[in-house]
């Protein structure tokens, strides 16, 4: 998706924000020539700095803690998901286990 289709998402956003947001590296497209081209993914980055700067107010020194601290947890969901998935081959008492190390069963 282009930039100009993007900001017609977020009637109350112009280019200049989003653009300067894409300079911030709070968004990151990939670049095709002098354009801007925003994957599934940047939309909904897109869309959540939208929605922390206008719903939430948050001033413009915060969204980078934020996006950073939501990484870190998206990263985080991630290693735990492969966690959980080696420990299906594993022997069950293991498995209970680390499971019960972790606070699941």
């Amino acid at each position: 998706m282009e930039l100009d289709k993007l900001a017609g998402l977020f009637p109350d956003t112009d280019l200049v924000e989003i653009t300067s947001w894409v300079e911030r590296g709070w968004v990151q497209p990939e670049q095709d020539g002098s354009r801007l081209v925003f994957q599934e993914i940047d939309v909904a980055r897109v869309r959540l700095i939208h929605d922390l700067r206008r719903d939430l107010a948050l001033g413009e020194e915060a969204v980078p803690v934020v996006l950073s601290l939501m990484d870190q947890l998206y990263e985080l969901r991630g290693r735990l998901r492969s966690v959980l998935h080696g420990l299906e081959g594993q022997p069950p008492d293991v498995r209970d286990s680390v499971l019960r190390a972790m606070g699941r069963s």
